[in-house]
Formats: C-alpha cells, structure tokens, sequence
C-alpha cells in the first residue's frame, strides 16, 4: 500500500500538481480504517512514516493531529460517496481556472470521456473546512473530481491511480482552456 501512497505522491510533484509540501492522499481500509499523508508531509518524497493509519469517522483518534488538515474532507468524502481513494492537488491551471468558472467542461476528447464536466465549490474557509467538506462529498456523489474554487482538485477512486488519473485529466484540460483562452479563441464544440 506504501509504494502506490510513494510513486502517486511522486508523480503529484513531478507533474507540478503539487508544491513541495502540498496536496494529500488517504485510502479507505474498510468500514472503519483509512491512511492519510501526514500534515506538512513532502508529497513527492513520502516515507512510510508520512503515512497516518486513523479511523474513517471522527472518534478522536490520538492520531488524527498528525493527520493531513484536510482530513476533516476526506472523512466527509468516504461517508457520502462510494470513495476507496481520495487525491487532493494544488494544480495550477485547474486552481486558475476555478477563479472563474462554476463548472469546467473539458475541451479533450479523454478528459470528456472520463470527467464529463466538473463542479467548482465554494467555501468560505478553503483549509480543512467542514463547509467545504459538505460541498466537496456533496459534489462528489455523482462525479469522479471537483474543486475547491481557488484551492484545487479532490478526486475519489478506487485506488490512489485512479483518482490521480483524474486529477491529471483535468489539470491537462485545463490547461488546454488556458491556452485557447490566451489565443482568444474559445474551444471548438
């Protein structure tokens, strides 16, 4: 189970979806158990001790203040959606994009295929909100990804691939909007 946390973690950097020490991952183990990255954990270079084992309902595990602040969202996301794998990034062109819009439709045939279009929330506090939680586990019951407007993406899976893979599918759209954006040219239908 490490390794996949290690080589998505890694692959989150080095795609530069992530900074240094941003973005999360949890798995759900089964009904009561998940592991969380640890808070202010290095993302691309995780250790197994970056690793939190934690319940999946707030029972005030002693653990739960080494977890990720975003755990209070992932914890909303398992109990209201069919989630076995949670990533959150910190993608720039999806960030970018959520100033702006209330949805993303991507332009790319994949992207449409796999992600349709993708609801962008709000919330008042963006950082291990509860009122982003709600919205994030709301807008995930029927979709793959959504994001946190000027925050970033939180995919659900099931594995940490398969949420990745959608993280990276709408950071590719997205940045494909940029672009036709730029060009003054919006995206052909």
């Amino acid at each position: 189970m490490f390794e996949e946390f290690a080589w998505v973690g890694h692959d989150l950097y080095v795609s530069g979806a992530v900074s240094s020490h941003g973005g999360n991952l949890s798995v759900r183990l089964d009904d009561e158990r998940m592991l969380i990255t640890r808070t202010g954990s290095m993302i691309g270079r995780l250790t197994p001790a970056d690793v939190i084992a934690t319940t999946v309902a707030d029972c005030g595990d002693r653990r739960d203040a080494e977890c990720s602040v975003e755990l209070v969202v992932h914890r909303a996301i398992y109990a209201g959606t069919d989630a076995r794998a949670i990533v959150h990034a910190h993608a720039i062109h999806t960030v970018t994009r959520s100033f702006f819009e209330d949805v993303i439709v991507p332009p790319d045939s994949e992207s449409k295929l796999r992600l349709i279009d993708v609801p962008v929330v709000t919330s008042e506090q963006l950082i291990g909100s509860p009122e982003a939680a709600a919205k994030l586990a709301e807008a995930l019951r029927d979709r793959r990804i959504a994001v946190l407007r000027a925050h970033g993406p939180f995919a659900k899976g099931s594995s940490l691939e398969d949420a990745y893979q959608a993280v990276s599918c709408l950071e590719a759209s997205s940045t494909m909007l940029n672009l036709l954006d730029s060009m003054g040219r919006g995206p052909a239908r």
